[in-house]
């Protein structure tokens, strides 16, 4: 051995593992002619290598320059080694180390030579619908632990045959080291049963069950991260039978299509739609529909979008391929339930809905739902971050402690921190039911086992009913640190843009836990990751009844009304005024009198659904926040005239919505356009928070504004504060990372409580 030859260890750490990185660590170590090992240990990728120094510093620039394009290195440390006379180059078997820092790969759909075999009658994997390779396939959801190998995933139970074993042994193939690798005759297998659990006698259970969704069937299909109930989305009985068993009265329900020829049949796709669509995340995406539509109105009805995305997995692209437009591919659950993963829990909670079940014998460990995005003001942005993108971390601007958040109560998830890395789990869902909660605790044992992290804080929210509060206040041995929501939604901000602060604060939604008992929704705050205080907030209103004024937008509608009118507003002649039991109203107005089952809320969602029902559109929802959204769907958005508005100066300025209920409920008696009235209201709220934060930047010196909440789900708004604020020369921050809605919210309890824990 020439005596110029040297040694050196590499560690590397973040997505290595799962993802090809072994393999494509071997091909570049024989590029270069050096010797040495690779193999995967529960802190990343160790490599040790030797040969020529010239040889190994090209092969350590070419590691980061040219991984996999799954992989994301965050670090790469390089020690001197001694030589050991190694012969060759091989990957050696995983290893146990005592820290866990490895990032874990997310699920990523179907790959293109895959996909390409999956329909060549001439490849041995031709229609088999669990092909994958090292760049593609299920990762997070079949991983029980880490190192990732394959007896550490629920691929343990398949034993490879001769062909796959090959495959995966051989560093020139494209399977090597992929850890789901399988075939026909040795991997998983599909079957068809019908609601009784009777398996149904067909050798193409895939072509049998594209047979029954012709035909009006309702199928639940085994997915990657749960169970789909499936049905023809052009017809519209099976659509609106679906609705009516899932008990899903009017929430648009996702569908899939085979290709892009095929979505842009019934929707409109820009080129960044079609990248968000082509991605190997393949999230849900939210595309304007065209007219006239293949796509049944009952798929996504009083809405423009469809939320759209295309298959996945192979399974996916078989059951497409037999001609349908679209499919739909909802939950597999009845709503406000976790999806099932587990093949008896899907027939036992599914049988009242499905049909038919085509299941799997692969066990997901991991349910995750589809995640949902949408291109707004020149970005894409959560509405939900699920399958695809989880667990990769949110990468933090500082070290902090290890912290448990415990999010919100609606679309909840939690969040992990670990260095610099803040780890939000997928979607959990909305915490009111015990199905919901035991997925909140699996989700956080399972990610502290997976991270290695044991939490020596726990973040959750100030509501003292919240089941994330009441799990976090049962916790023993540890710090608790409750944060208030609105504070958490604007840190969540922060934190994704690495940034500190003080910082203008605008925090929108429907429902939030205040700092004096009431419900927030309407704030600005001044806040940094550590304090807040409020510098401005709509004016209080009652909400007659409490949560039911959430779901029946009527109740809002009378409040409101009556703060500007007096009781001269029943003969005000509005549609809700004919539309509602003149008692029930009665009943209402007496409640808000008395203070009776009324809590006071400043949220601007509330003020979303009043509008919404003083304009006729909706006055009972099915979901959360379905009036606002359809107020926003109906608005013309090129209404630039605004009604009046005003606040109450102060040290905390009160926004007063009395002028603006007068102009809405005036425009609605002169016979103007809804249309035009959504519009204008938007445009006022635009301005009006504008000119809030002109006046606050002023009283404080800031110039960043930080916007986040549900509320900012809503383009219109989002689009006209980014425009108007930054002509006004503020410097804004918005959601590209995570959420703005409740799903983020678990990220900033984590860093409000890291800033707090510092002292």
């Amino acid at each position: 051995m020439a005596s110029s030859w040297v040694a050196r260890r590499m560690e590397v750490n973040g997505i290595v593992q799962g993802v090809g990185f072994r393999p494509f660590v071997y091909q570049l170590a024989n590029q270069y002619r050096l010797n040495g090992e690779v193999a995967n240990t529960s802190s990343g990728v160790v490599i040790h290598i030797e040969g020529p120094q010239n040889n190994i510093e090209s092969f350590s620039a070419d590691l980061a320059r040219k991984s996999p394009p799954l992989a994301r290195i965050t670090q790469i440390s390089l020690h001197h080694e001694r030589v050991k006379d190694f012969k060759n180059f091989s990957i050696t078997a995983s290893g146990d180390s005592a820290s866990m820092s490895t990032l874990i790969p997310p699920d990523v759909s179907i790959c293109d030579p895959c996909r390409q075999e999956l329909f060549d009658p001439k490849d041995r994997r031709f229609g088999y619908p669990f092909i994958n390779c090292t760049n593609c396939g299920p990762r997070y959801t079949i991983i029980d632990d880490i190192p990732y190998d394959r007896p550490k995933t629920s691929m343990k139970h398949f034993k490879m045959c001769s062909l796959c074993q090959a495959e995966y042994d051989d560093p020139g193939n494209r399977r090597f080291h992929a850890q789901p690798n399988a075939c026909k005759d040795c991997g998983p297998q599909v079957s068809l049963f019908d609601r009784d659990r009777n398996k149904v006698n067909t050798s193409t259970p895939i072509e049998r069950t594209a047979t029954l969704l012709k035909q009006g069937c309702i199928i639940a299909i085994k997915g990657l991260g749960g169970f789909h109930l499936a049905v023809d989305a052009g017809n519209t009985d099976a659509v609106a039978a679906l609705r009516e068993r899932k008990h899903r009265e009017e929430k648009p329900m996702a569908v899939m299509s085979f290709d892009m020829e095929h979505i842009r049949k019934y929707a409109v796709v820009g080129p960044a739609e079609e990248e968000l669509l082509t991605s190997f995340q393949r999230p849900i995406v939210l595309l304007e529909k065209i007219e006239p539509c293949p796509i049944s109105e009952e798929v996504s009805p009083r809405n423009r979008y469809f939320g759209t995305m295309l298959p996945y997995t192979p399974l996916h692209y078989l059951i497409l391929s037999h001609g349908f437009t679209a499919l739909v591919m909802t939950s597999g659950n009845l709503s406000e339930e976790p999806i099932a993963i587990d093949n008896d829990d899907a027939f036992q909670r599914l049988s009242g809905i499905a049909d038919y079940f085509l299941i799997h014998n692969r066990d997901i460990y991991l349910r995750s739902d589809d995640s949902i995005v949408r291109e707004t003001a020149g970005t894409t942005r959560f509405f939900r971050r699920s399958r695809g993108y989880v667990p990769v971390p949110v990468f933090l601007k500082k070290t902090v402690p290890p912290i448990l958040a415990c999010g919100a109560e609606l679309k909840n998830t939690v969040c992990l921190t670990k260095k610099n890395q803040a780890f939000l789990s997928q979607h959990i869902g909305d915490l009111e039911n015990l199905s919901a909660y035991e997925f909140f605790i699996s989700t956080i044992d399972h990610m502290k086992q997976l991270l290695d992290i044991s939490p020596e804080i726990v973040a959750y929210d100030l509501h003292p009913d919240y089941l994330s509060t009441r799990y976090a206040e049962e916790l023993k041995d540890i710090k608790k640190i409750q944060v208030q929501h609105h504070h958490a939604h604007i840190v969540s901000c922060m934190a994704e843009n690495l940034i500190d602060g003080p910082v203008i604060g605008l925090s929108f939604d429907g429902t939030g836990y205040g700092a004096d008992g009431n419900i927030w929704g309407g704030e600005i705050l001044v806040a940094d990751h550590k304090t807040f205080r409020r510098a401005a907030h709509l004016s209080y209103t009652p909400m007659p009844g409490g949560a039911a004024a959430v779901k029946e937008p009527w109740r809002m509608a009378v409040s409101y009304l009556y703060d500007a009118f007096g009781d001269a507003f029943m003969d005000l002649d509005l549609p809700i005024l004919k539309g509602i039991d003149e008692k029930r109203i009665k009943i209402m107005v007496e409640m808000i009198q008395k203070k009776v089952n009324a809590p006071d809320t400043s949220s601007l969602g509330r003020l979303f659904d009043g509008i919404a029902a003083i304009i006729g559109i909706r006055n009972r929802v099915s979901f959360e926040g379905q009036a606002a959204m359809e107020l926003e769907m109906l608005a013309e958005k090129t209404i630039a005239a605004t009604y009046d508005f005003d606040w109450v100066s102060g040290d905390v300025h009160r926004v007063l919505f009395q002028p603006i209920i007068h102009g809405v409920a005036n425009d609605v008696q002169k016979g103007v356009e809804p249309s035009e009235i959504s519009g204008k209201f938007h445009s006022t709220l635009v301005r009006m928070f504008s000119e809030l934060c002109g006046i606050i930047g002023k009283e404080t010196g800031l110039n960043r504004v930080v916007l986040s909440g549900g509320a900012f789900q809503n383009s219109f708004l989002l689009t006209g504060l980014i425009q108007t604020l930054t002509r006004n020369n503020f410097q804004i921050f918005t959601h590209t990372l995570v959420p703005p809605n409740d799903g983020g919210i678990a990220l900033g309890q984590a860093m409000v409580a890291a800033a707090n824990a510092e002292n």
